[in-house]
């Protein structure tokens, strides 16, 4: 195995493959570096002597300046370097791009769940959820009476353990499933949150723009929606913003307004009935083949390491590029980890509108964030600073190899639904949870997700995949890693191959044929992105 490598030719910087300690003598590109300080595996070194002020370049862009001087073979940290990225005002080229050969796959299909406005589905959900928070408690205790009726479930491990510990180890009787219709086709999930009203009408407004992507994702077979009547986030507005998205729409909703519906207890019996009966008939629906073009693949990553940029991120912009050039749809999500790649992005982009669209919403992104006292060069969290990614710019510069290298068909705001096939840009923040929220609400039909440091983040609605950029995290926390990129570390694997291992899996779970690891833990995560205040 290798010990060091250069990620791009103009780079300046040299990533430690494994462990190195001060005085080793590394053979790298016919020459000799001699490690002036320890190195952890993951961070980088200087390949030459950097003075204050000089330029860092990793993936060939700007990434960084020394604030000290930094000796040839010296390990980059956060007190020798800052943060600098490019500054850029306007698209400037049209970048070509040589499709990949998709030969390999234009005959393949998965198994979906085909809807009549075309779309197609990789899940069938029966979803509730509320317009306001209010709601909240309603939705629990649905939730409550649904799974344990539709969804009988043996005792818990950890339950049991309780239970051993109480002196009970009597394990309690299963409930008879007699007379009981199979539920094969059909998931219940259920979706709560803080917003609707009691902010700014903006947020209510995005928020509806959220719920209806939810409803309008081809993995949602129909719906019931709790109101509370007062709220922001009225009735019409979720209608209005639904029909806005997809004219075409005819899925059953169901929508109660309990200050409308009078007693609490009127209002649960009433939903249950209409709901389970909604249920039965979404059961009905059954997979069939589709191809691979009408799948929607959402692109993040999070608990980002060293690595990352290097083995998992690249393997995803395979798996872009190919599904691009099938004439499918996909993803690429959170603009803060977009910072310094701007002017590629923008260069990439089919026309000047798009790319004027995406700056302009990075900018007041940005802005809004040091209006807040912050910037995007705080982005990187101390688990990412801990594992080699000292900069915002050096952290984008990775994070954006998740979109391949194909041209960006249309650039989308928060919560607006994708529509172009192609590559899009979706402004989300990089938090875990609001941006996969964010993709799935914009159309994403599965999520692919890199990690180096590990994170069990999951959906109510669409699968989220794990892809770990090294192979220690892939055996420390198999439970929550579907795919490990670190063979592409090793060397036992191309970047190729493993975007390829990621597509046959997408298959697999597109097609319900294996259950990713965040949805076997029922790590059903929804938080939407809240920009305004409270009032």
């Amino acid at each position: 195995m290798k010990k060091l490598i250069k990620v791009n030719p103009a780079d300046n910087v040299i990533v430690a493959l494994t462990d190195l300690v001060q005085g080793d003598r590394v053979e790298f590109e016919g020459n000799t570096v001699i490690l002036a300080t320890d190195v952890k595996a993951k961070h980088k070194i200087a390949e030459h002597d950097l003075n204050i002020g000089d330029s860092i370049f990793m993936y060939g862009v700007l990434v960084g300046k020394a604030t000290q001087f930094i000796q040839k073979g010296e390990v980059l940290t956060t007190l020798n370097v800052r943060h600098q990225s490019e500054k850029v005002t306007h698209k400037t080229a049209t970048l070509p791009w040589t499709a990949p050969n998709i030969s390999k796959w234009e005959e393949k299909t998965f198994m979906g769940y085909h809807r009549e406005d075309g779309q197609v589905g990789t899940a069938n959900v029966w979803l509730f959820f509320p317009l306001v928070f209010c709601e909240n408690k309603n939705i629990e205790k649905l939730k409550e009476v649904f799974e344990n009726e539709l969804l009988p479930k043996k005792q818990d491990d950890y339950q049991m353990l309780l239970r051993s510990l109480m002196g009970n180890e009597e394990a309690e009787t299963p409930k008879p499933t007699d007379g009981r219709p199979e539920l094969n086709n059909i998931e219940v999930k259920f979706i709560t949150h803080a917003g609707g009203c009691g902010g700014i009408r903006q947020d209510s407004e995005v928020l509806a723009k959220l719920l209806a992507g939810y409803v309008n994702n081809p993995n949602v077979a129909g719906a019931t929606v709790l109101s509370l009547g007062c709220q922001n986030l009225q009735i019409d507005i979720f209608k209005k913003v639904l029909k806005d998205m997809n004219p075409d729409f005819n899925k059953e909703i169901l929508i109660y307004e309990q200050q409308q519906m009078g007693t609490v207890d009127h209002m649960l019996r009433t939903i249950i009935k209409d709901s389970y009966s909604a249920i039965l008939k979404a059961n009905a629906i059954e997979r069939k083949p589709a191809p691979l073009s009408k799948l929607v693949v959402g692109l993040e990553c999070g608990g980002s390491d060293g690595f990352s940029g290097i083995s998992a991120n690249p393997a995803l912009g395979v798996v872009s590029d190919i599904m691009v050039a099938l004439g499918g749809k996909t993803i690429l999500a959170e603009f803060p980890e977009l910072c310094g790649v701007e002017q590629e992005l923008m260069n990439r982009c089919v026309d000047e509108e798009k790319a004027n669209k995406f700056l302009s919403l990075m900018k007041a992104f940005e802005k809004s964030v040091v209006d807040a006292g912050s910037g995007f060069d705080m982005n990187p969290s101390p688990g990412n600073i801990k594992d080699g990614l000292i900069t915002d710019a050096m952290k984008s510069a990775g994070a954006s190899k998740k979109g391949g290298a194909a041209p960006i068909s249309d650039v989308l705001d928060y919560a607006e639904y994708v529509s172009k096939p192609g590559l899009n840009l979706l402004n989300t923040p990089g938090n875990d949870a609001e941006c996969t929220t964010g993709l799935v609400g914009s159309g994403a039909t599965v999520v692919l997700f890199t990690t180096g440091l590990g994170t069990p983040m999951g959906n109510p609605i669409a699968p989220v995949v794990k892809i770990s950029s090294n192979t220690h995290l892939a055996q420390k926390m198999s439970d929550i890693i579907d795919v490990d990129a670190g063979d592409v570390i090793s060397g036992t694997k191309t970047i190729s191959e493993v975007g390829e291992d990621i597509i046959d899996y997408i298959i697999e779970v597109a097609s319900g044929r294996t259950t990713t690891k965040a949805d076997l833990l029922q790590q059903d995560d929804f938080i939407p992105w809240k920009r305004g205040v409270s009032l």
